[in-house]
């Protein structure tokens, strides 16, 4: 039988089902989408009190507290030091930073009885920032790491996945503040450390990928992500190397500039019915058009993808910035990844323009859209890296039924600037030059930033240094989504039958199930689960006087502790039964051995 692993100590305790505040339900979920969704509710772990919001019963709340812990240990063990900020925040230092208004509609706003300004806080570099100016102003006092454990709120537009996207969360942040970069990459290796640990200790599967670090800031950036086909985010992996990367942080290999000269001119062509870029193919090779002597193929056409692009805040006249049009160009063969352009943006919000936007632009001609009508008409093109210098591709005429060949980049339209928009696929090169490129879903469960002097340059925080001049200490960011981690274990550890949860933090070590109506049985199984517990062991008692045997095991697959004892018909013979969740294993031992059978099992 599979060995259960190390488990956390925690205070010895009993609980009944008889008395648990607890209600299984058979049926999934209306609104459940995701396993972790579907058995977190049906095992009574959680209730949904409103879109995206919900309450933690007894269950869920010892696995949050758990997982909790293990975070706290390994906080400590790095010399980091606990506080705890408000949720409520005042609206000024979100101000000074300019994140009041680059938070967008993400940010939950409220107003006092004065009319005073509030948040509630998405995230807190603002208040740590704020109380190491007030409290230190000397070299000697640095390096500092402080974090906390604490709920935030973000007003996402579609909450989805109970607790994995929700509009209240709880989460572990902390920041370390060194006088110099060398202090940063120190506490910024020590808490990527802590975090392989953290995340070791709980068993979770997870890859460390390569990050943007978007309107945080700062430089360096990781992302640690808990492999799941139903993650949101998607990484990579290169088959020759050990490079991965979240896909929006993939650079994109640009090919070598090609000479302008001796390109062939421009030429307008008529193109009935291409507005699609299959459709645009099967055109050019009916129409006899090659591309270095080759029949023409995707990845010589460039799309032209019209968005709307809305940055928050005032210009340096003071002005409401607003939104403006751009053009996204890429080859055809690729479609607009939202995530990588929305990351590439950030902290602007971009959405593809709609068709109220081609009405009131006439030169906009969907379809057709080409670099040069959106030149000339003051919109800024973002080309795809592989959009150099000298490429000639087949794209949009302004104008209905019409494509232009041999348009050369350099020679007739020339890119703004260069973004990542398109999408990453399958068999890419791998930006280090090693391998190709394997995609596969995760769910960010940790992020490490090196943000720099961000946030104490925009507090005007000054240090005396050793030489008694003023110095502006440098920051790392690190977050860790802690009530997410209780679903992405639910994601990762569960089978047909319910939940799986490792030992390190399964709400009870031991599920004793008193499958036997003689009374001698259920006496035994009381005494076993108080030789249990004195041992150290949280063990949870299905003593349901009126509960059918096939029940009690139903409930006791879906809720998962790590190891099931059931004293049922074998007892007769004494005996008693071990099933192992993790393994699916089954195991009959005498009576007497239970304890001890039940403790090399929960023992690595």
């Amino acid at each position: 039988m599979e060995c259960l692993g190390h488990r956390v100590k925690s205070s010895n305790m009993i609980t009944r089902m008889s008395t648990l505040f607890l209600r299984t339900l058979r049926d999934d979920p209306a609104d459940a989408e995701v396993p972790s969704h579907k058995l977190l509710v049906r095992a009574g772990y959680i209730r949904r009190a409103a879109p995206g919001v919900y309450s933690w019963l007894p269950l869920g709340l010892r696995v949050l507290r758990k997982v909790e812990n293990v975070v706290r240990n390994e906080m400590d063990a790095i010399g980091a030091q606990e506080l705890s900020f408000p949720a409520l925040l005042p609206r000024e230092p979100y101000e000074t930073t300019g994140r009041w208004t680059e938070y967008g509609d993400a940010l939950l706003r409220l107003k006092d009885r004065k009319g005073a300004d509030y948040l509630l806080g998405p995230t807190h570099e603002e208040m740590f920032t704020s109380v190491v100016k007030g409290e230190y102003n000397s070299y000697k006092d640095f390096p500092v790491t402080l974090y906390q454990i604490q709920n935030k709120y973000r007003d996402e537009e579609r909450p989805r996945a109970g607790i994995l996207r929700g509009r209240e969360f709880i989460m572990k942040d902390s920041y370390s503040f060194d006088m110099d970069d060398e202090g940063l990459e120190r506490s910024y290796h020590k808490h990527r450390e802590a975090y392989q640990k953290i995340f070791d200790t709980l068993g979770v599967q997870y890859a460390i990928c390569a990050a943007t670090s978007g309107a945080m800031g700062g430089s360096a950036s990781e992302e640690f992500l808990a492999v799941a086909e139903n993650g949101e985010d998607t990484f990579v992996r290169s088959t020759g190397s050990d490079y991965a990367a979240n896909v929006e942080a993939v650079v994109t290999q640009a090919p070598d500039p090609r000479p302008i000269d001796g390109q062939p001119a421009l030429e307008v062509r008529e193109s009935p019915n291409t507005t699609t870029i299959d459709a645009l193919v099967k055109w050019a090779n009916e129409a006899g058009i090659t591309v270095d002597g080759r029949a023409v193929s995707a990845e010589d056409t460039l799309k032209c993808v019209v968005v709307k692009i809305t940055e928050h805040g005032v210009d340096d006249e003071g002005k409401p910035m607003g939104s403006h049009l751009a053009g996204v160009l890429i080859p055809g063969d690729r479609e607009v990844d939202m995530k990588r352009l929305e990351a590439a943006l950030e902290p602007a919000e971009v959405a593809l323009a709609e068709d109220d936007d081609f009405t009131k632009h006439p030169f906009l001609v969907k379809g057709f859209v080409g670099p040069q009508g959106l030149a000339a008409n003051g919109v800024k093109l973002l080309a795809d890296p592989r959009v150099v210098e000298g490429t000639r591709w087949i794209t949009g005429a302004d104008k209905k039924d019409h494509h232009v060949l041999n348009m050369v980049a350099g020679r007739d339209f020339t890119p703004d600037s260069f973004i990542e928009a398109a999408e990453v696929k399958e068999g890419d090169p791998s930006p280090d030059g090693k391998g190709a490129l394997t995609l596969a879903r995760g769910i960010e469960i940790g992020h490490i930033f090196q943000l720099g002097r961000k946030y104490t340059e925009a507090f005007d925080v000054q240090i005396l240094d050793e030489n008694g001049k003023r110095a502006v200490p440098t920051m790392g960011s690190y977050g860790i989504g802690v009530s997410r981690l209780v679903a992405v274990l639910a994601e990762q550890m569960h089978d047909e039958y319910g939940l799986r949860w490792p030992v390190a933090v399964a709400p009870y070590d031991v599920h004793v199930v008193i499958a036997n109506k003689d009374a001698a049985a259920a006496e035994a199984a009381e005494k076993l689960t108080t030789e249990l517990s004195s041992t150290g062991l949280d063990v949870l008692i299905d003593d349901r006087p009126k509960v059918s045997p096939g029940v009690k095991f139903k409930d006791s697959e879906l809720l998962g502790m790590p190891l099931v004892v059931v004293v049922g018909r074998g007892f007769a013979e004494g005996k008693v039964e071990l099933r192992n969740r993790l393994s699916g294993d089954k195991l009959e031992v005498a009576y007497e051995d239970a304890v001890s059978a039940v403790q090399q099992q929960l023992t690595a």
